[in-house]
This record gives C-alpha cells, structure tokens and sequence, in this order.
C-alpha cells in the first residue's frame, strides 16, 4: 500500500508539473519592425514611454503565444496579428499578470457577419461587427478585419469593435457579463457603479448623452461602450463624464493618455 501511495504522488507529482509547463509556454521573441507599425497604428502604444513599451511588447506576444488566431477567408498579416494583440493588452495593462483564461482562439472574417458566424457577400442581415462566441464557439472571438481596422484609424471617435469585445471578456472572467466586472472592480464600487450605469443609461435613452446609443442596451453593453470610449478618447470622457472617467480609471487602474 505504501508503495502505490508513493507511486501515485510521484505519478501526480509529473503530471503538475506537465501542466505547469504548459501553462508556462514560452513567448515569441518580439519582431522589431512591429515596433514601427505599433508606433504607426496605436497611440496608447505611442503615449509610452520607452521601459512600458517593452512590457507591452511582452504582454502582446505572451497573448499571442496562448491565443490562436485564424484568418476566415483571408490570409493572416502581421498587423492583423499586431492589432489583435494590441486591444487584448490596452484594457488589461494595468494587471500585469493577466491571462485570458476564457479564450482560446480569435476568428478575424473580412468584414461583417451574421449571427450564424457565416460571412456570404450574397447573404443579408451581415451587421455583427465582433462578439464572443457561444456554444460550439465557447472561448473564441470573432472579428471583422474592418472594424478592426476602423477602430485604430480613428482614435477619437470613440469606439474601437476589438477593445468592446476584449471588455466583454474581462467582464466575464466572473462568470457573468453584466456589466460588473469583479475581477478587476473592488466591491465597495460595486453599488455606486451600478447606480452610475444607470444614471448614464437614462441619459442615453433620454438623447443627452454623447456614449453611443448601443449602451443603452445593458449593462454589459454599456461597460464594453464606455470603455471604448474610455480609451478612444479619454481626454473628452474626462470633461464630459468626469464620474465616469474616475470610475473607469480606477477599475483599469491606470489613466489613458
């Protein structure tokens, strides 16, 4: 007996230790020419400083060597990869040793598609832009390689379709996407936050208030829009939501320039 309890802690003993040695895979060197296109295409990137640019750069390939991405109809190109990787580590770069445990693999279409996940020029009703998948798809994302794009051309209009989905994400790391992300939001905020949404929510369907009208949506909805904003354009949200800027600021811990 007390050789087979033996044997089974050292059987037990490799297997966590197997385990740890995939959970610890090992990154991929950070490509020096995506410096450049970072520098070109993200401005939370470009508001770095030299030593945060360099952790950035770790979180992007730490995400990308856990997170699969697969092209649909297209052929996958470094910036789709560096885009990608980008909106996973802006909401999340205030946690240090965040991982996203909940996803396994992003699917980037070329542009809209329905809610079946098919992308048919022929076929109608192609409004999605991003989501999280369920189902089948559990743990995946799916992404228009438009909207992505769209989101990092303009970074004052307020939204970005990558970063509202990585949101969701973060929101549902607790098991539930309503809008109270508790993972990163400590509990004392919980009831103002809750009564802020809703002040915020009456605004929008009451048309005084410039956060997009998708947040009025719900609660999860409105998390994922005004975080958009939060990042998009922090220095606006700031002069006209200042409640809400604070609120934010502290839930991701750090200030966007």
């Amino acid at each position: 007996m007390v050789f087979v309890g033996l044997a089974f802690v050292i059987i037990m003993g490799f297997a966590i230790f197997a385990l740890s040695k995939l959970k610890a895979k090992k990154a991929d060197q950070f490509p020096k020419q995506w410096h450049v296109l970072l520098l070109e295409h993200v401005d939370f990137y470009n508001a770095l400083n030299p030593v945060q640019q360099k952790h950035f750069q770790k979180r992007m390939m730490q995400f990308l060597s856990e997170v699969h991405i697969e092209g649909i109809k297209i052929e996958l190109q470094d910036l789709d990869k560096i885009l990608i990787a980008a909106s996973a580590v802006i909401p999340v770069f205030g946690f240090p040793q965040w991982h996203y445990s909940n996803l396994s693999g992003v699917l980037l279409y070329p542009d809209n598609f329905n809610s079946d996940y098919e992308f048919d020029t022929k076929k109608e009703n192609r409004i999605i832009a991003g989501m999280i998948g369920t189902g089948r798809l559990e743990k995946q994302m799916i992404l228009s390689k438009k909207a992505l794009y769209h989101g990092f051309e303009n970074e004052n209009d307020k939204r970005n379709t990558a970063i509202h989905e990585f949101v969701h994400l973060i929101d549902k790391m607790d098991g539930d996407t309503d809008g109270v992300p508790e993972l990163i939001m400590k509990h004392t905020y919980t009831i103002p936050w809750l009564k802020l949404i809703h002040k915020e929510m009456e605004a929008i369907h009451n048309n005084k208030s410039d956060i997009r009208d998708y947040g009025g949506t719900n609660q999860a909805e409105f998390f994922a829009v005004a975080s958009e904003y939060f990042f998009e354009n922090p220095n606006l949200m700031k002069k006209k939501h200042p409640e809400l800027f604070k609120m934010l600021q502290q839930c991701f811990q750090m200030t966007p320039n």
